[in-house]
């Protein structure tokens, strides 16, 4: 479905485009009744098949539930001309992908920005809901520098595509779900996830705010996944020296490949609404 400036979906009057994935066309619109501007996300017809609605709205009433001033709060799901739509909050700022340089980002602001990001994470595991898809095109960042991470419950919604595609999904176990330079290894070899295959995301979403590297990158999809599964990322402070220990030591906790054991022995013990996560390791 596209839509043009003018066009309606159900209440909701289109302003313009924001974006579009491979899953999804997202617009900026003006809900009508209640005149506040929103974002709609139209989910494509590809993503369609008897049993997509019912998760959808699982997940979107499981996502919607989560009241987090870092989390984008879901306003509405509907359907129009055998699309699946999403009604969430408008988020007016750029995506953190597009504010990671070359070299990184400034060390205060990816505290900042990992502080944040954490606690949505604890909220939402908390909640019992693992995002499944976290990347830096995931989080939105306002001009006060405050974090509003996209898509919870909602990634694993994404369609199967092919080994040379940027993102995978799974709908049961034994199938790959994710971004390939974000996700777990338990992700990369199609097993069950929960909330540690998030932490390892945060990991290498960390590992590249400092860096301005994904930790794992290779030419191809498949010897990006054989690094995951592995190799070890280079050592934080050989990129970037004024990297704390004790920030480098947390990056290699949340990238432990070995889900048992203790690993990835991270806790994000966010305090929901006033941006203080305590990050905390053993």
């Amino acid at each position: 479905m596209v839509l043009v400036p003018g066009s309606r979906i159900g209440p909701h009057e289109i302003v313009g485009p924001i974006g579009a994935g491979g899953m999804s066309e997202v617009y900026k619109a003006r809900d009508t009744r209640l005149n506040r501007t929103v974002a709609i996300k139209v989910l494509a017809k590809a993503t369609t098949h008897s049993d997509v609605p019912n998760r959808l709205l699982r997940e979107a009433q499981a996502a919607s539930a989560l009241k987090h001033p870092n989390i984008v709060t879901i306003h509405d799901i509907l359907s129009q001309d055998g699309c699946d739509v999403i009604v969430m909050e408008y988020v007016e700022g750029s995506t953190l992908a597009a504010r990671i340089g070359r070299k990184g980002l400034p060390l205060r602001d990816a505290l900042n920005y990992a502080i944040q990001i954490a606690d949505a994470l604890s909220a939402a595991h908390a909640a019992g809901i693992v995002h499944r898809d976290v990347k830096p095109h995931n989080v939105m960042v306002t001009e006060t520098r405050t974090v509003k991470v996209l898509d919870f419950g909602l990634a694993k919604l994404q369609p199967a595509l092919g080994p040379d595609d940027e993102t995978a999904s799974m709908t049961s176990q034994g199938t790959i779900v994710g971004t390939f330079l974000y996700m777990s290894p338990e992700q990369a070899e199609g097993k069950k996830v929960d909330a540690r295959s998030d932490i390892f995301a945060f990991g290498s979403l960390l590992y590249e705010m400092l860096t301005g590297r994904p930790a794992f990158q290779s030419d191809s999809r498949l010897s990006i996944l054989t690094a995951i599964l592995h190799r070890e990322p280079p050592p934080l402070t050989s990129v970037r020296p004024d990297v704390p220990p004790e920030l480098e030591k947390l990056v290699q906790l949340c990238l432990r490949k070995d889900v048992n054991g203790g690993g990835r022995g991270v806790h994000f013990g966010g305090t929901s609404g006033d941006h203080s996560a305590n990050v905390k390791w053993r």
